[in-house]
Order: C-alpha cells, then sequence, then structure tokens
C-alpha cells in the first residue's frame, strides 16, 4: 500500500507595518504630484488652449506648461515693457529676427552680459552691444560679479569694457553667489566699492540684479535706494512686486532669432517711463 505525504499549507507572512508605510506614503507623494500638475493645467488653461489651439506649428517637446506661463504674465501685464537676455551662451544671435514674444509682445529692451570676475569679457558683447543699439534696443550692459574675487580689479574690467551712451540704462552688478573665502559683511563691502567706484565713472547709480531670496537675506535692507532687478522663476508666482523695479521671471523663453532659451524681463512701468530711467 502505497504511503501518503500530508502536505502543509504554505504559511503567509503577514505584511509589516514598515512596508504598508511605505505603500501608504507613496501614494500620498503620487496624489500631490497628480493635483500638482492638474492645478498647473487648470490654471494655464487659456494659454495651453491658445499653443494648441493657435500655435500648430510650434513644436513643444517639454515645458508646456512652462511656456503657457510665461504667455499668461505676458498677458497679464501687456501694458508693461518686455525685454530679453543675451551672453555669449545664446552663441551667434540673428537680431534681424527679433522683435516681440510671439508675435503678440513687443520686446524693448536686452540686458547683454559684458564681464565676469576681474578678467573676463563676454565673447559676444562687442557684436551683442552694436547690434542691440541698431536694431533700437534700449540697451543695458551687466556685470557678473564673483564674491572671491577683488571688487575695484572688477570694477575695472568692465569700466574698460563697456562705453555707455545717451539712452543706455545703467550699469547692472549681477550677485547671484555666496562667498567661499569671505564673510557676507566683507561680500556687502566689496559690492559697495564696485558700485561706488562705477558710479562715480559713468555718474550714475547702478541697479542690482539678484535673486529674490538672496535680496530678501543679503541686500534689501543694506542696499536702500537702489533700483532692484529680481529673478524669480517660480511656478507659483505671477505678481510683480512694487519693490522689484524689473523682474526676471523666466529663463526658458524661445524667441526668433536666438537658438537658446533666453531669460524674459518685465519693467515695472509703460516703455515712456523707461526711457526716463536711461542715461541722457
Amino acid at each position: 500500500m502505497a504511503k501518503t505525504t500530508t502536505r502543509k499549507a504554505p504559511i503567509r507572512k503577514k505584511a509589516t507595518k514598515k512596508k504598508a508605510s511605505f505603500f501608504s506614503t507613496k501614494f500620498v507623494v503620487i496624489s500631490i504630484i497628480i493635483l500638482l500638475f492638474s492645478f498647473g493645467i487648470y490654471h494655464y488653461r487659456n494659454a495651453i488652449l491658445y499653443y494648441f489651439s493657435f500655435k500648430s506649428d510650434k513644436v513643444l517637446k517639454e515645458d508646456k506648461v512652462a511656456q503657457a506661463r510665461i504667455f499668461q504674465i505676458l498677458n497679464k501685464y501687456k501694458d508693461l515693457t518686455v525685454g530679453f537676455d543675451v551672453s555669449q551662451y545664446q552663441g551667434t544671435i540673428d537680431w534681424e529676427q527679433i522683435d516681440s514674444v510671439e508675435n503678440k509682445f513687443p520686446l524693448k529692451f536686452v540686458l547683454i552680459r559684458a564681464t565676469a570676475g576681474n578678467d573676463k569679457e563676454d565673447s559676444q558683447f562687442d557684436t551683442n552691444w552694436k547690434s542691440a543699439k541698431q536694431h533700437h534696443f534700449i540697451r543695458c550692459a551687466y556685470h557678473y560679479y564673483r564674491p572671491n574675487e577683488n571688487s575695484i580689479e572688477q570694477a575695472e574690467n568692465f569700466i574698460k569694457t563697456v562705453k555707455l551712451r545717451k539712452g543706455d540704462l545703467p550699469p547692472v552688478l549681477d550677485i547671484e553667489q555666496l562667498p567661499e573665502e569671505q564673510s557676507i559683511d566683507s561680500l556687502k563691502i566689496g559690492l559697495k566699492r564696485w558700485l561706488k567706484k562705477v558710479d562715480a565713472h559713468y555718474k550714475v547709480k547702478p541697479i542690482i540684479y539678484t535673486g529674490e531670496r538672496y535680496y530678501e537675506d543679503f541686500l534689501k535692507e543694506e542696499f536702500k535706494g537702489y533700483t532692484f532687478w529680481i529673478a524669480n522663476y517660480n511656478f507659483f508666482v505671477e505678481n510683480i512686486q512694487d519693490d522689484w523695479t524689473f523682474w526676471q521671471f523666466t529663463e526658458k523663453a524661445t524667441l526668433k532669432g536666438i537658438n537658446e532659451r533666453v531669460d524674459l524681463n518685465i519693467y515695472n512701468g509703460t516703455p515712456k517711463m523707461l526711457e526716463y530711467l536711461t542715461i541722457n
């Protein structure tokens, strides 16, 4: 007689609390992402419809919501003044083609990188500077400040490179980096030395460009009286603040005549008001 074997049923392990907690957290994260994405689509629905309904020729491989945000902000502030940034990173520019964003929002001014640190001149500065004037843009030259280099040498680098003329905007000091080899107080002293030397040379008070967080944390109180150009690309920020004379609101714009993405800026005033800010 054959011997029978009784098999035991496999024992199933109970899911641990840790595993359950992981899936719960994952579900919450995914839900938040979906909600944020849905909010973005709904919030920018009119701008997105504009792109898909009237811009069938536009290739949007990515950044659909970012491009919609650009349109929505420009449309909101269509009575203000729009400008763009260029440097050597945009390569060779066809200035003949540049006149507006999406053939809808006229471009009136351009911020052009001139120098960086105590020895760098932007390789496209001379070309961009001359071309901007020839194509009737209000020009603005800026210096990228390196905190760990001598401030006076940096000012001298800018001065020997940039020749300002009537109708140009005041020089711009771009400060974005935190120092590695000095304190914040020492950095502020250096910035003031740069501003004072450049002011004395051109007989006009420079503008300070920086990020919103940098502005709030380090510059707002101690540099009162200066005109500020604030960068804030936050997806949820759509309003220019009263103390932002200029607002750089995106680094993802596309313009005819420029192969690379560019930064866009809004001046918190009309084109006529911008002219009053220029050198006379």
